[in-house]
């Protein structure tokens, strides 16, 4: 917070993505505020979930992708889209939870340190430690710190998700990346999924895509309209919600389309 305007710790510049000659994202310019919740809302199809994964370069797994423009993370302003940049280094500093948890046929604990040992640390007790955190983080080690050698499959779908969330914190990264985090939770689940989203905004910055208009509402703090590829508006949530600058935002709020 630098004289009541917060920080910024990425930003978004003149961003074109393509699969092949398709292009899906067109000129996107944002900026991403430190230790805030940014909400990516907009119709299916839009590039939500196409931008937040430019994030941590997983596009880079297909070969006919194609990128233009820079994300820019700072201090220092690494362009994170830089070829020389190498994709794992940016997938540890900027961590993402898909829309169906998917945690890996190991023990719960295994699935905590998978980060650190791909990071080639291999001091137990740091491991041990980081897992106890992580999981206390992620506000689920009360429920699993008896059985911690158990297999991650047999946790509750909610639990699941918890656990991906204390995976990727267990890296320590700068920017949390949540795709739909609650769409295939039910209702209590998703209450605790969205508690955690405003305790962890604390320590980590959060951007999340979601198709539930109340839910970036309640826990988010900037929201971008997305449609056809343009960022058509960024803005504090508040004041997207209330008063939206673009017909069509104010059209997709109402559900007037969408």
């Amino acid at each position: 917070m630098i004289n009541g305007v917060s920080a910024k710790i990425a930003d978004v510049q003149n961003l074109n993505f393509s699969y092949g000659e398709k292009q899906v994202l067109k000129s996107i310019s944002m900026p991403v505020y430190e230790k805030k919740v940014t909400a990516l809302i907009g119709p299916s199809g839009c590039g939500k979930t196409t931008l937040l994964r430019c994030f941590n370069r997983m596009h880079d797994l297909y070969k006919t992708t194609y990128y233009e423009g820079q994300i820019l993370l700072y201090p220092k302003g690494l362009n994170i889209l830089g070829r020389d940049l190498e994709p794992m280094e940016v997938r540890m500093r900027i961590g993402m939870v898909f829309q169906k948890p998917n945690p890996f046929p190991k023990s719960i604990a295994e699935n905590v340190a998978y980060g650190l040992r791909i990071r080639g640390i291999k001091k137990n007790s740091f491991i041990k430690d980081k897992i106890e955190e992580s999981l206390k983080q992620a506000g689920l080690w009360d429920e699993v710190k008896d059985r911690l050698g158990s297999s991650a499959q047999m946790l509750s779908g909610g639990q699941q998700q918890r656990l991906c969330i204390a995976r990727a914190l267990a890296t320590e990264p700068e920017i949390l990346l949540l795709d739909e985090p609650t769409s295939a939770l039910d209702p209590i689940s998703t209450a605790h999924i969205e508690e955690l989203i405003v305790e962890l905004k604390n320590r980590v910055t959060i951007m999340m895509v979601t198709h539930n208009l109340h839910q970036a509402a309640r826990v988010s703090d900037y929201t971008g309209f997305m449609f056809m590829g343009d960022l058509v508006e960024f803005g504090p949530t508040n004041e997207l919600f209330t008063n939206p600058l673009d017909q069509r935002t104010e059209n997709y709020i109402t559900g007037r389309f969408g």
